[in-house]
């Protein structure tokens, strides 16, 4: 038997599947799910013991017969990560190792892999004070030097990791994201009960993300006032959903400043019960970033039938392609004109609800799994 076909002992380290780490557990949790079945071997998965999980049921994977999850109390960023971890690993003798996020540990016993998503850092540097920047550098050179294979979430990322940090493209295998199978399109009947329940009105506009500053709220504000001001509407308003940090409150003070108290709405956090519910029961879904090294909320909403308008930053536009209304970031007639079509012409969001479904379901994790085992192969 040739080595690149015998059964394989692989171990994942996913103890990123925890609240902490929403977006980065969601791809660990789909990406083991879907690689159990294609797996001729066995997948070690490191979890979180103690860490705090009310999205994924781990039990889920348990049902797969190759899987043996491994509850450990190691966090990630810790120093016992680098003194404890690598022992416990050894012991496992894994073939391959696949590290999805960049605090990993230095010194393995088998060749390693590591997940890449974006380089905010590197394209903001204004974003983070000179002692925070010079440590995200130093680990994230650490852990490029540590690993011998790349996966990365999109071509863009791939591009910036081989222009910012020399990466040799030859490293690295895109293996592009995808929607949960939560996403889908739901009974219009039942998405006006979800607004009833919730508060909402019965149109409103969707932004769902962090409020980062490459995020571009501010500007997002700005063009919802825009758009407003041309005659989009007294019923409508703006929903921005997702985790918010207070070192970044431009947007709310925006919103203040404009007097539109009433017309937008921050939501903060979203379960993942109501997540597909909130893209689906919105008239329109917005995604306004400077930079996105995937742009998974964009396909999220796509997937559950909701019309998109996105920017053209190069990530978001892998996964968008011709199913969206794009627009520049920094432009905020652009962008408010994008809203006015989005919220005014039925035809249009019909013609995208469409094309965004098709998009998206050229997506799947069962492809992530299939390019992922690939890459593993490649190394052993």
């Amino acid at each position: 038997m040739a080595e690149s076909d015998r059964p394989m002992r692989i171990l994942i380290d996913a103890r990123v599947i925890q609240d902490h780490f929403p977006g980065i557990g969601r791809y660990a949790f789909n990406l083991i799910d879907a690689l159990a079945p294609l797996l001729d071997g066995e997948a070690l998965v490191l979890t979180a013991k103690d860490a705090r999980n009310t999205r994924y049921d781990l039990a889920r994977l348990d049902r797969h017969p190759n899987v043996e999850r491994i509850p450990i109390d190691i966090p990630i960023v810790h120093p016992r990560s680098q003194t404890a971890l690598p022992g416990l690993l050894r012991g496992l003798r894994p073939d391959v190792m696949h590290f999805l996020y960049n605090v990993r540990p230095l010194r393995v016993s088998a060749p390693s892999l590591l997940t890449l998503y974006d380089v905010i850092p590197r394209r903001f540097p204004n974003y983070f004070s000179p002692l925070t920047r010079w440590k995200i550098e130093g680990v994230q050179r650490l852990a490029l030097r540590a690993s011998q294979a790349f996966l990365s979430i999109s071509q863009a990322t791939a591009r910036d990791f081989a222009t910012f940090y020399g990466v040799a493209p030859e490293r690295i295998t895109v293996t592009p994201l995808a929607p949960d199978p939560i996403f889908h399109p739901r009974p219009s009947a039942a998405l006006a009960a979800f607004r009833r329940r919730q508060g909402l009105p019965d149109v409103y506009l969707l932004y769902l993300g962090s409020n980062k500053p490459h995020k571009n709220l501010p500007r997002l504000v700005r063009a919802w006032k825009a758009a407003l001001d041309a005659g989009l509407g007294q019923e409508a308003q703006l929903v921005i959903a997702g985790h918010w940090d207070p070192r970044y409150p431009e947007a709310r003070e925006w919103a203040m400043t404009l007097g539109l108290v009433e017309r937008v709405q921050f939501w903060g956090p979203v379960s993942g019960e109501d997540l597909p519910w909130l893209y689906g029961a919105a008239r329109a879904f917005i995604f306004p970033s400077l930079y996105e090294g995937f742009g998974l909320p964009a396909l999220e909403a796509m997937a559950s039938g909701s019309p998109v308008g996105a920017s053209r930053a190069p990530g978001l536009s892998e996964v968008v392609g011709e199913s969206a209304l794009t627009f520049d970031p920094t432009d905020i007639e652009a962008m408010a004109g994008v809203m006015l079509r989005l919220m005014r012409d039925a035809g249009l969001r019909s013609h995208l609800r469409k094309a965004g479904l098709a998009r998206a379901a050229q997506f799947t994790w069962q492809r992530t799994a299939r390019l992922t085992l690939e890459a593993y192969r490649a190394l052993l």
